[in-house]
């Protein structure tokens, strides 16, 4: 059975980068997303992170899954501002153009839909980005990359075992969709939308008990083995920073202030068509 989002070595430059460039690259990427709503920008970091996406060689099979089940998010996330907040548009944007009317307060207005679809592009701007990071970063190393600049050993370790982490609990939740499958429960295609997600959701808690499990193993097997006695301990897995580490990072930020720069150019992070 293949994992998804787990470390593959692969000959490419951004495999070879230290997984600290990667970390700087992913944070930093990640706050631009947040604070702007700029379209222009978001949608050149669509395509930069798609770009990005390509050059690393991800395989569908790595994230196809995982993609599913944030599109399935992504969509409930659209209809539940909707349902909630219908004239989040209108007030951003300052004006109200009525498409058509659907039952009673619920107008849909192009200022609305653009408001929606510049959350979608928010996403679509950070989901290849992370794909990134958590398939070309190797997990030891990148623990080793962190302490190297300073930071502790520990939240290095934290990371790692994270990183780690991630591939044994979709091999888990797998072992027991199938067990579920197996008494009957469906949860393939074949069930509604609405049956699948309250299927999907009988497996949180066998899923969060064989976790505890796992986290018990690991912690005392860490300590038996003397872990955090030392300040300071020594990496096999250790690589310094490289000349495209540095343009990476001086990419990263200065990509960050100019996308900043021309969001807030009009006093606002919202770029506003209507006006």
């Amino acid at each position: 059975m293949a994992k998804i989002l787990s470390y593959v070595e692969k000959d490419t430059w951004i495999h070879q980068l230290s997984g600290v460039t990667k970390l700087v690259f992913f944070l930093l990427w990640c706050l631009t997303s947040m604070l702007t709503y700029d379209t222009r920008v978001l949608v050149v970091m669509v395509v930069l992170s798609l770009v990005i996406f390509k050059i690393s060689k991800t395989q569908w099979k790595q994230v196809g899954a995982v993609f599913k089940m944030i599109m399935l998010f992504l969509v409930l996330n659209v209809i539940a501002i909707f349902l909630f907040s219908p004239d989040q548009g209108t007030h951003i944007y300052g004006t109200r153009t009525v498409l058509f009317h659907l039952a009673g307060p619920y107008d849909v207005t192009k200022e609305q839909l653009f408001y929606e679809l510049n959350v979608i592009i928010k996403y679509f701007a950070v989901i290849p980005a992370v794909f990134m990071f958590l398939v070309t970063t190797n997990p030891s190393e990148f623990a080793a990359s962190m302490n190297k600049v300073g930071i502790s050993y520990n939240v290095g370790y934290a990371f790692s075992i994270a990183l780690r982490y991630i591939p044994d609990v979709q091999g888990e939740f797998t072992k027991i969709k199938h067990a579920q499958e197996a008494r009957g429960i469906e949860m393939s295609g074949k069930a509604s939308l609405i049956s699948r997600i309250k299927n999907t959701s009988s497996i949180i808690f066998p899923l969060i008990f064989s976790s505890m499990d796992r986290i018990d193993t690991v912690s005392n097997a860490m300590e038996l083995r003397g872990y955090g006695k030392h300040k300071k301990r020594t990496w096999y897995m250790a690589r310094k920073m490289q000349r495209n580490d540095y343009l990476v990072i001086a990419f990263t930020v200065a990509f960050m202030v100019i996308a900043l720069a021309v969001t807030y150019s009009n006093g606002s992070r919202f770029y506003n068509p209507f006006v």
